[in-house]
Order: structure tokens, then sequence, then C-alpha cells
């Protein structure tokens, strides 16, 4: 479990590091954004695997529960939003929706990692 703690503070620290070297090179630097932009796919991919992989290997943990359950809420809302309803004021209730997924499950692994 440490292991994978570990490997989500690489994947979260990523694209932070990525934008703040954009933000300290003056003239380069929209390459390494776009780059830090881009690797938060990854890191919710990542997040969204393991996320399951530990459901599945603990399927009673509410943390857990909780988690996949805020993932398909999101993604959920954002098609049927796209698809059906179109109202501008969900796409603003969408953007954190990640960041506090993120943060989430990364307190639930910093948890398991200590146990």
């Amino acid at each position: 479990m440490k292991a994978i703690n570990y490997l989500n503070y690489f994947f979260v620290g990523m694209p932070i590091l990525l934008v703040l070297i954009a933000a300290v090179i003056p003239n380069n630097g929209a390459e390494f954004a776009f780059c830090g932009v881009l690797s938060t796919i990854v890191t919710g991919l990542f997040q969204l695997i393991f996320g399951i992989k530990m459901l599945l290997d603990e399927p009673e943990d509410k943390d857990l529960q909780h988690y996949i359950s805020g993932v398909i809420f999101f993604f959920l809302l954002w098609f049927v939003n796209g698809l059906i309803l179109h109202f501008e004021f969900i796409y603003f209730i969408l953007f954190p929706i990640p960041i506090i997924l993120a943060i989430y499950f990364s307190t639930i692994t910093y948890k398991k990692a200590q146990q």
C-alpha cells in the first residue's frame, strides 16, 4: 500500500510541478503548462484504476465506496448534461469535482499506508 501511496504522490505532484515550471520559464513555458494539464488525465486514470482495484480487494470499505460513487456521479452528470440537459452552470459544478476526488483518494491511500 505504501507503493501505491508513493505513486499517488508522484502522479498528483507531476502536474503541479510542470505548471510551476511553466510559470518560471518565460519563453517556452506554455509547453510545460500543456503537459501539466495533460498529465492530470494520467493522474485521474491512475486513481480510477487503483480505486477500483482497492475496492475489489476490500468491497466493504466505505471510503472506497464513496470514492467510486463520486467518480460515477461525475461521469454520469457530465454525460447527461452534455447530451440531454445542456445547463451551463452544471459545468461550474463539474469543474472542482475531479480535484475533490483526487484529494479524497489521496487521503484514502495515505490512511491505508499508515495502517
